[in-house]
């Protein structure tokens, strides 16, 4: 093995290189004596206008209050120029009554050439789109960016400093656009009853309004102007003033919902024949409510909630990975405040509270301190099982009772510390406990701190039943001192992460140590690996040359280093990367890796391999990309590991033949190869297709379909949605699984090609309304 000085050392001559590159091959252009000098807005304020008047929310700025609106112009360019004029026209509009904040946009453009779609809300991000970004608290801990499309169909994500944009946050609110002969225009009403925000008098917001204008290139725009170079955009935010005597509005919603399903499934009678054995209809209640005690403080709970899914999770290739896949948070009641949550290390995976009968959450905010507590109790619990070089997922081990509390306070304008607490209480293995800290410090513009360290304790009940032939059962931890059976063990266990980050205009860079102790577990969150010590340096410089097809280029290099925690090194790593953001909103990577791995007790050394990356958007109509990965990748699924040839492929679509009509394929292809014999170890692909007819804003239908070449099955699900806002919803649809026939005998060659049989199928309706007392 290369010793790891190397490694360094390459880094070290990454960094040099790229601190001295020659900035003048990627100059800007000065600007003409003749042109008059274009001057932005540095953190403007806009005192926000009370209107008495009556606003109808229909895309149309026609009412006189508007004319009393205070008004925002003089609009920068932040991608891709810096602090330049928008070639379009831009005004953005504000007033407020006593239950709603308004917003209107009139932008100037070739209307002919606005991308607007008529679709589902939240999908969007690939149109035109107009939107206010607010800190309501005045920090950044705490987020809204409120959108939509020049049709008026919504969009909104919650903004953090700690864990980014949550594009699954959803709002309550009204929205109107359309498109007119010199443009565009859009209108909004924001209710004070969708938004938390201090209690005070007179309030005093932070923000910007922010236009996409995706052509050439993804250009945006903002009223108040950014500096590429300093990365803290709340710095740099503009100021909402003067909105007065506001306060939320209803304090108590409710949430009724109904869900009917019946179900089938294929069974074999006396005489082996197979036939569906249809279930009887089964028709059940639930109630959400939520009760909000100020601006601030507010109490949520479920009682037999359906968080069904009605549509499934894309399928993953898992056939040469042994590590738990990870699949994103879906249900509305866990997506909302899930980024209070969000750490370096998944301590809270909301997704492993499972089949919750009912469920609580309460969140306040006191001053520059937020607090959630969440609650549940799940009649089918899941357990991830983290080791050295696998994970196991447990799914027989009946209810538990879930307990998380975290606490956030913020300081500066873009700093925090955090506490975790969480509990799991099993009623048949014992319990799980986690207790941790974690925090961020921004300092000297560029450079920031992060870190996390959790303690868990786990206490097993004497059950050893549970994981009797499940494979894992004999496996030892901690040289030998504790066993995966539960046994009535009691062990406590340690993880951490801390970083260090540059992030600047050109140069950035990062680097981060971690590990997880072999007897570490979140059993509220999602860690599948144990016994393990990380070191990562990654280094990267960007450049924007000023004219030209390319508007962004950033060659970057990643090393590091594993080990587990007795000490012998388990992968070290090269990889080298280039990405080029070009004109046509195409983006192309280029990757390589070279590798050298310790797997089940076999030196895998020379792992080498290459990757490329399309992404385009070039078209209002035509979306698509590929990813392309061919070399040497180890056979995780063999007895006796091999270093074999591998190659992965990915293409997926975005087609659009009518303004309301998305059709949206997906190929996702695997491929090893024995190094000796060149026999296949593993071959297979899933195609999924999305297709989705959009009737109005509110109605549309959708289906999709899946194909398994690996289990050699189809999944079928159409759907039908009526949607009047994010939580008062119609669904009715169905889900049929599909099996390939076998020939009728090994000589018969005359089956037909994709001919199946059907082994479950469902149909199901669910209506649920919200009702704001």
């Amino acid at each position: 093995m290369a010793p790891f000085s190397r490694i360094l050392f390459l880094c070290c001559l990454c960094v040099t290189i790229s601190s001295i590159a020659p900035a003048a091959l990627f100059s800007q252009a000065g600007a003409s004596n003749d042109v008059p000098v274009f001057s932005p807005n540095e953190k403007p304020i806009l005192n926000a206008v009370r209107t008495s008047s009556r606003i109808v929310v229909d895309g149309r700025i026609d009412e006189s209050a508007w004319s009393n609106a205070a008004v925002a112009e003089n609009f920068s360019e932040t991608y891709p120029g810096e602090r330049t004029q928008p070639p379009i026209g831009i005004r953005a509009r504000l007033m407020y009554d006593d239950d709603n904040l308004y917003i209107a946009f009139q932008i100037r453009d070739d209307p002919r050439k606005v991308r607007a779609s008529l679709c589902d809300r939240d999908e969007i991000w690939n149109d035109d789109y107009c939107g206010i970004i607010l800190y309501t608290y005045g920090d950044a801990t705490w987020g809204y960016f409120i959108a939509a499309n020049p049709l008026g169909i919504q969009g909104e994500t919650r903004l953090s400093s700690s864990s980014g944009e949550e594009v699954s946050f959803d709002l309550v609110y009204s929205s109107a656009g359309r498109i007119t002969d010199d443009g565009y225009e859009i209108e909004m009403a924001v209710p004070f009853a969708s938004l938390r925000f201090p209690e005070r008098v007179v309030q005093e917001w932070r923000g910007t309004f922010w236009i996409t204008h995706p052509r050439e290139s993804r250009s945006t725009y903002s009223w108040a102007s950014y500096r590429r170079n300093d990365p803290c955009e709340l710095c740099q935010a503009g100021t909402f003033a003067g909105i007065a005597g506001v306060v939320p509005g209803s304090n108590l919603e409710l949430l009724p919902a109904f869900v009917a399903r019946q179900s089938s499934a294929l069974v074999a009678d006396e005489n082996k024949n197979t036939r569906l054995s249809h279930d009887d209809i089964k028709g059940e209640p639930s109630l959400g409510l939520r009760y909000t005690f100020s601006s601030s403080t507010s109490a949520e709970a479920a009682v037999n909630p359906d968080y069904s899914q009605v549509e499934s999770d894309p399928s993953q290739i898992d056939i040469n990975t042994t590590f738990a896949l990870y699949y994103d948070e879906r249900r509305p009641f866990f997506q909302e405040g899930s980024d209070l949550l969000r750490t370096p290390i998944t301590a809270v995976y909301t997704r492993s509270i499972n089949n919750p009968l009912v469920a609580a959450k309460f969140t306040s905010r006191f001053g520059r301190t937020g607090i959630q507590y969440l609650g549940a109790y799940d009649e089918t619990s899941p357990v991830i099982l983290p080791f050295e070089e696998q994970s196991a997922i447990l799914q027989n081990v009946g209810a538990s009772t879930v307990s998380i509390l975290r606490a956030k306070h913020s300081f500066l304008e873009d700093s925090f510390v955090g506490l975790l607490l969480a509990d799991r209480r099993y009623e048949k293995i014992g319990s799980g406990s986690l207790a941790g800290i974690d925090g961020m410090v921004r300092f000297l513009t560029h450079y920031k701190i992060r870190a996390q360290a959790l303690l868990s304790r786990t206490a097993e009940a004497v059950a050893p039943e549970i994981t009797a032939g499940t494979g894992i059962d004999a496996i030892l931890l901690d040289e030998g001192r504790h066993s995966t059976r539960f046994d009535g063990e009691k062990f406590l266990g340690h993880a951490y992460r801390f970083s260090v980050e540059r992030e600047a205009e050109a140069w950035s860079w990062e680097w981060s140590v971690s590990e997880t102790s072999p007897l570490f577990r979140a059993s509220t969150g999602f860690v599948t690996q144990a016994a393990r010590r990380q070191i990562n340096v990654w280094n990267g410089y960007t450049f924007y040359p000023a004219s030209g097809f390319i508007d962004r280029i950033t060659p970057n290099l990643s090393v590091g280093r594993v080990w587990n925690t007795g000490g012998i090194i388990k992968d070290e790593w090269i990889m080298p990367e280039l990405s080029i953001q070009m004109k046509g909103m195409t983006n192309l990577t280029l990757g390589w890796l070279t590798s050298d791995e310790l797997f089940r007790n076999t030196q895998l050394n020379g792992i080498r391999r290459g990757s490329i990356r399309v992404n385009s958007n070039f078209s209002e109509p035509v979306r698509a990309g590929f990813f392309v990965m061919y070399g040497r990748t180890i056979a995780r699924s063999l007895a006796v590991p091999v270093l074999g040839r591998g190659t992965e492929v990915s293409l997926w679509a975005s087609i659009k033949p009518m303004q309301n009509v998305k059709i949206e394929p997906e190929y996702s292809f695997q491929e090893l190869n024995h190094p000796k014999t060149n026999a296949n170890i593993f071959r297979g692909y899933i195609l999924r297709t999305r297709v989705s007819y959009q009737f109005t804003r509110e109605l549309f239908l959708r289906l999709v379909v899946e194909y398994n070449d690996f289990s050699r099955s189809l999944a079928v699900e159409p759907l039908l949605t009526y949607r009047l806002n994010p939580f008062s919803i119609f669904y009715i649809g169905s889900t049929h699984g599909l099996f390939e026939l076998p020939a009728v005998a090994p000589s018969d060659d005359m089956r037909r090609p994709w001919e199946f049989g059907q082994h479950s199928r469902q149909f199901f309706l669910k209506f649920q309304y919200l009702f704001q007392v």
